[in-house]
């Protein structure tokens, strides 16, 4: 009996592993890119705009 308490209690101090890491930080990744290409494609723009 003793056995099934230190089972459980070694699970539940157990480090967890996160599966959603590596698509989290490709969607993070992803953002950052497409905000980046978004603002500079702004400057560009307003940019050229201003030099008439």
């Amino acid at each position: 009996m003793e056995m099934i308490f230190d089972d459980l209690a070694i699970a539940l101090t157990a480090p967890r592993t996160d599966a959603w890491r590596p698509v989290r930080a490709f969607a993070l990744d992803l953002a950052g890119k497409l905000f980046l290409g978004l603002a500079i494609g702004l400057g560009v723009g307003i940019g050229m705009a201003i030099a008439g």
